[in-house]
Parts: structure tokens; C-alpha cells; sequence
């Protein structure tokens, strides 16, 4: 049965058929009427300081939890304040739905105060957008926002709202269905493709397990680990889909890529098959592509039918959804080696044989000091404290390649990072989206003393809702990724990345009413991350760390993956 109601109210309820419990926003002008019929609705706000954080925290919550997040902000700059985080879901196909208000439909056009062309901005920066014009629009573009966010390959929808539309009233149907005739998602796969798959797979002499985001996003963990141990394959997790299989499970070799371990790189470049699955063959894992995995046939698994071939020519190409491919994918291998009576495959032996040889031969490890906290002495202390099981969120820089290689994640949805664009500023406001999510789940916020500065303000909104996120500064002074770079390929000529001055911890985190300090010895460093886990509240631990550590392993810029930089090495001169 229809009711008169607002625009406003309209769109509440829309969210609330949508299963929203949060949004992350910041009010303005031309969304006053949104707000006041939020007064009085059970849909939780959370006031950020900034609305890139909005996006950022809703993307916390989505990449925690798979749902769409939800992020609002009101017309000009409070809109084209998100972009940066419509762009960074776009690029980690993060599902969110971004409200925007915008001035009056009269007065689109006129330079009225606080419009700006937010629709046209944003079309580069989304799956899809919307202007709302027509308050009977409202209720189907809602649900079908949120079902282009979260369906196919996910990403970022916007929908931008007049406030007319806002304002004004009209008769609410529920939208029971959902037509777009020019939008299809493919998700079976092709049955005689995963046959053929199947049958490469079971060829194969040294096969590889390359996974990416897509698993995550997909929720086809278990459906991965499922083949993995059909095939027995070596695998690899890129940045985005650590998680996917259990850093703690024998077949996991670890992340490749530009600072991925020597041996997943070592493997992938002697592979004769890689089965990839949601990936889409990014420049940080592949280095030069003209080199990368010379010898091996591509099976290229994915739900975008855009990313087959478009970086490298995919051997048996496979559309569809992760998740409803895999199993049977992994039953048909079942199926084929039973018939064969499960002939020894002497050519895996031997394969698993050199993978081993490579790992043992430069491991992954931490280095210590007696005399200074080196960063990898950091994360092996928060790895050894969250035991796999931790959220953490991380900013952009070298701590981001560390936490990556250094830290476990014997879960999907616990790492959380910006992988795609490399956006400063959003470790801490993922980290709020995320705690906002699994509110009794330990949250660890690790960040540079450069992303940290940019995401200050949210200081507030930990301490204003009571978050127990614990913020980790990994303070080495310096830009370090920058700085790392212009060391080895810049002749150490180092411009414009010295961070002469970093807030006081103790003074800082007071300010907003809750405990941080600073550590410089790594004697203090176990204790003083038990004494932030254990403290009931927000904890800002400032950790001076030796300034100009690199990290390794590292593949330079249009290096093949297996022409990797090991260690220290003499600066270069510039080219």
C-alpha cells in the first residue's frame, strides 16, 4: 500500500530495505532535509571531519564485511571531497554507494552557491551515477544502485540528489524488482571451458595458483582452498587477495610482485601453467609484461569479461563468478584423476621440490636490532600478537609492503588496504568503517608518519563513538617509499621527503581525550603494544623506526619479476 512521504524519507526507507545499518557522512546545506528525517531513524550516522573519510570508512566497512558501504555529503565540495575514494573502490572494486545532495533542479546551471557538476565528475570515478531530478525516480535508482555496487564485479555507485527532490513529496511504492536490460552478469562459466581447464590443469608439470582480490570479493575462499588441494599447486595471494587462502596453509608461498617473496616470484616466472583467478595482471605483479611467466599458459578465471586479455592474452579464458565456478572446476579434476586411477605426478614432485628450494634459499624474515626498532621487527610483533585473527588496515608506503609480507592473515576480509590507487590517508579511516563493523574485534590501524598526518582529524571521530582501534605510526621520518626510490634510482639526491616534525603521541592523543606514546627501543616494543591492545579505548603507539630501511625484496621499474634487488645495493645515477 502506497503513503505521501518526503523525499528524505523515501530514501530512508530505501536504505532500510537495503539492509543499512551505518552511513559514514558529513552534513551540508543542501542536504538538511536528508538529516532531519534522519533524526529520528534507527539507520546509525557517523559524523567523520573530513569526507574522504566518509568513503574511506565505507569502504572499511564493506572490504570487513562484504556488504555495501554507505557514504553521504552534501552538494560542491562536500562532493567532490569524496573522489579520491569513489576512485580508490573503483580501482579494489570495493561495492559502496556514495549520496550526494545537489542544489535545486531550477538552479543546475546557474553557479548557485555550493553546485558543482557532480555527476559529470564522478563519471570516470564509478561503476555507475545517477542524478536524481524526479522524486518518483528515487525508490527503483536506490535499489538499483545498490544492486549494481554489489553485483558482477562490485564498485562504487553514486547517486546524487537534488534538493527538490529531497524536499518534495510524493507517493512511496516498494520497488519489488530491478530491470536493466543492458546490464548482464555472467557467473555459470562456460562448462566446456572449465573441462578444458580441468584437463590443462591435470597437464601440467608446474602448475601455479595465482589469486587475487576477486576471491575475497567473490567469498570463494573456501571454494580456493578446495582446488588448491585438488591440484596441489603452489600458490600466491597478490596484495589484494592476502587472505584468500590461509597464510598458514602449506601451499601458500606468499605475495609476488614488485615486493613480493623471491620464491613466488622465482615460481611464477617458472611456471608452465598459471591458473589465475580474479585477478587482472596489474603492473605490481607482473613487472615487465613482455617477461612475465615466459613459460606458461594462462587459465584466466573472472567475473569482468574486460579484464580477459587485456594485459595478457589469456590461453582458456573462464567469465563468471569465482565462487560458483571453482567447485566445479575442483570436482571435474576430482572426477578425471579417479578415472585415471590417481597416476604420482613426478613432474609436481620435482616442481614442489624447487618452489621449497627457493624459499628456504631467501626466506622472508624479520630483521632485528639490539640498538634500533627495525620496521620488520614491528610487524613480526603485531603478527605474533594478532596471531592472524586481527583486522588490520593499512596506509600507502613501505610499512604497507611489510605488513603485507610480514604479518598473517589466516582469514579473508582481515587485510585492508589501497591497493589499486595507492591512496595516502586511508589506513585510519578504514580502520573506523572496520571497527564500526566488528565492534568486538581487535582492529590495528597500522599507518606512516606521512599518511597518518593526512587523516588527523578522524582522531575525533574515534574518540567522539568510543572506538578501540589501536593506530600504529610507523615513524621513520621520511617518506620512505619515495625516499627508498630516490636512494636507489635517483642518486640519493633526496628531495622534498624529510618529515622534520611529528606531533608529540602523549600530547596529541590527549588532546582528544585518549593515551598514546612514543617508543624508540626494542626492548619497549612488545610491552608497548600489549599495554595498547589491553587499553580499553583508542591508543595512538608512535614507533621510531630505523629511517632509511628498505624494503626487499624489490623488482625496480620495468624489471621482469625475477630480476629482483635481494638486498642494499649502491646507489645508481640518474638516467
Amino acid at each position: 500500500m502506497s503513503q505521501l512521504m518526503s523525499g528524505a524519507k523515501i530514501l530512508l526507507e530505501c536504505l532500510s530495505r537495503e539492509g543499512v545499518d551505518v552511513i559514514f557522512g558529513y552534513p551540508g546545506g543542501v542536504t538538511l532535509p536528508f538529516y532531519d528525517a534522519l533524526y529520528d531513524h534507527p539507520i546509525r550516522h557517523v559524523l567523520v571531519r573530513h569526507e574522504q573519510n566518509a568513503a574511506f570508512a565505507a569502504q572499511g566497512y564493506s572490504r570487513s564485511t562484504g556488504r555495501v558501504g554507505v557514504c553521504c555529503a552534501t552538494s560542491g565540495p562536500g562532493a567532490t571531497n569524496l573522489v579520491t575514494g569513489l576512485v580508490d573502490a573503483m580501482m579494489d572494486s570495493i561495492p559502496i554507494v556514495a549520496l550526494t545532495g545537489q542544489v535545486s533542479t531550477k538552479l543546475i546551471g546557474t553557479d548557485a552557491f555550493q553546485e558543482a557538476d557532480t555527476f559529470g565528475i564522478t563519471r570516470s570515478a564509478t561503476k555507475h551515477n545517477y542524478l536524481v531530478k524526479n522524486i518518483k525516480d528515487l525508490p527503483s535508482v536506490i535499489h538499483e544502485a545498490f544492486y549494481i555496487a554489489a553485483s558482477g564485479r562490485p564498485g562504487p555507485v553514486l547517486v546524487d540528489i537534488t534538493k527538490d527532490v529531497f524536499m518534495g513529496n510524493a507517493q512511496y511504492e516498494p520497488v519489488n524488482s530491478i530491470h536493466l536490460p543492458g546490464y548482464k552478469v555472467y557467473t555459470e562459466g562456460h562448462t566446456g571451458q572449465i573441462r578444458r581447464a580441468a584437463q590443462m590443469i591435470l597437464e601440467a608439470e608446474r602448475p601455479m595458483i595465482y589469486a587475487g582480490g576477486g576471491i575475497i570479493l567473490g567469498n570463494a575462499h573456501d571454494e580456493l582452498r578446495e582446488l588448491v588441494e585438488a591440484v596441489d599447486a603452489p600458490t600466491v595471494c597478490t596484495l589484494m587477495g592476502l587472505g584468500g587462502l590461509p597464510c598458514e596453509h602449506p601451499n601458500f608461498i606468499s605475495m609476488p610482485g614488485m615486493h613480493g617473496s623471491y620464491a613466488a616470484n622465482m615460481a611464477m616466472s617458472g611456471a608452465d601453467l598459471l591458473i589465475a583467478l580474479g585477478v587482472r595482471f596489474d603492473d605490481r605483479v607482473t613487472g615487465r609484461l613482455a617477461a612475465f611467466a615466459p613459460h606458461a599458459k594462462i587459465i584466466h578465471v573472472d567475473i569482468d569479461p574486460a579484464e580477459i586479455s587485456k594485459n595478457r592474452n589469456a590461453d582458456l579464458p573462464i567469465v563468471g563468478d569465482l565462487k560458483r565456478i571453482l567447485p566445479k572446476l575442483t570436482a571435474i579434476i576430482r572426477e578425471i584423476r579417479t578415472e585415471s586411477g590417481n597416476l604420482e605426478r613426478t613432474g609436481l614432485k620435482a616442481w614442489w621440490k624447487q618452489v621449497r628450494g627457493w624459499k628456504e634459499e631467501n626466506p622472508l624474515v624479520p630483521v632485528y636490532s639490539t640498538t634500533e626498532i627495525k620496521p620488520q621487527h614491528l610487524m613480526a610483533e603485531i603478527d605474533r600478537i594478532s596471531g592472524g585473527k586481527a583486522i588490520v588496515t593499512s596506509d600507502v608506503g613501505q610499512h604497507q609492503m611489510w605488513a603485507a609480507q610480514l604479518i598473517r592473515y589466516n582469514a579473508p576480509r582481515l587485510w585492508i588496504n589501497s591497493g589499486g590507487l595507492g591512496s595516502m590517508g586511508f589506513g585510519l579511516p578504514s580502520a573506523i568503517g572496520a571497527q564500526f563493523a566488528n565492534p568486538d574485534q581487535l582492529v590495528f590501524s597500522i599507518v606512516g608518519d606521512g599518511g597518518f598526518q593526512m587523516s588527523l582529524p578522524e582522531l575525533a571521530t574515534l574518540m567522539n563513538y568510543g572506538l578501540p582501534v589501536k593506530i600504529i605510526v610507523m615513524n621513520n621520518g621520511y617518506l620512505g617509499m619515495v625516499r627508498q626510490w630516490q636512494e636507489l634510482f635517483y642518486n640519493n639526491r633526496l628531495s622534498s621527503v624529510t618529515l622534520d616534525s611529528f606531533p608529540d603521541p602523549y600530547l596529541l592523543a590527549g588532546a582528544y581525550g585518549f593515551k598514546g606514546r612514543t617508543i624508540e627501543h626494542p626492548s619497549e616494543l612488545a610491552g608497548a603494544l600489549q599495554e595498547a591492545i589491553e587499553y580499553n579505548g583508542p591508543y595512538l603507539l608512535n614507533v621510531k623506526v630505523t629511517p632509511t630501511e628498505n624494503v626487499y625484496p624489490m623488482v625496480p621499474s620495468g624489471g621482469a619479476i625475477n630480476e629482483m634487488v635481494l638486498g642494499p645495493v649502491q646507489p645508481s645515477p640518474v638516467a
